[in-house]
């Protein structure tokens, strides 16, 4: 079997992987995450996940590898990872009450034959409204200064979100392992 590589540092797409009890190798890609100028946020997010899976792949092979990027979109305003807790506290505040589409998009990519399935998944989390207790309380017992939008769903955000609706809860984390498993299962890897 070919060995399996994600191309990415994320210990939160690290983990998701594990749950599959494959072997893997990371390796991060470092690729320029900038957003063209007038980029449609699906097109946007595709071109990531290819751009990281690409560039992985081109520098190995007799391998597999996967390649994700998330956003999380308010409208057409775009959320990304807080890296701070007045970022969070702002972000917190905006969404509020609002509906959240996370949008995934994943590559994965044979590196020897550069054959590739390409997917964007979308899941939607409608937030409770949020007061600032809540907040502060979400702030100081979760760790979610690289989460999109400060959701962090497998943790204490949970207690934040009113509903969820979409194709794979996995999603939100960061890598959707329903289409994963499909995409290694097309490629010959038996999950």
């Amino acid at each position: 079997m070919k060995k399996i590589i994600l191309a990415s540092s994320s210990i939160h797409r690290k983990k998701l992987l594990k749950q599959l009890k494959i072997n893997f190798q990371a390796i991060s890609p470092n690729i320029d995450e900038t957003r063209k100028r007038n980029e449609p946020i699906n097109n946007f997010v595709k071109r990531l996940s290819v751009q990281k899976a690409v560039k992985v792949a081109n520098k190995v092979s007799n391998a597999i590898v996967i390649g994700s990027d998330e956003i999380a979109v308010v409208g057409n305003k775009i959320l990304g990872k807080p890296g701070t807790v007045n970022n969070a506290k702002k972000q917190l505040n905006f969404i509020s009450g609002k509906d959240v589409i996370f949008k995934t998009g994943m590559c994965v990519i044979d590196a020897d034959s550069m054959k590739k399935f390409t997917c964007i998944v979308h899941y939607k989390i409608k937030m409770k409204k949020l007061n600032n207790i809540q907040i502060n309380n979400y702030i100081k017992k979760e760790n979610m200064l690289n989460c999109a939008a400060s959701i962090k769903i497998e943790g204490l955000a949970i207690s934040l979100i009113e509903k969820t609706t979409g194709y794979d809860p996995t999603s939100v984390i960061g890598l959707p392992l329903i289409k994963l498993t499909e995409y290694l299962n097309k490629f010959g890897y038996k999950v």
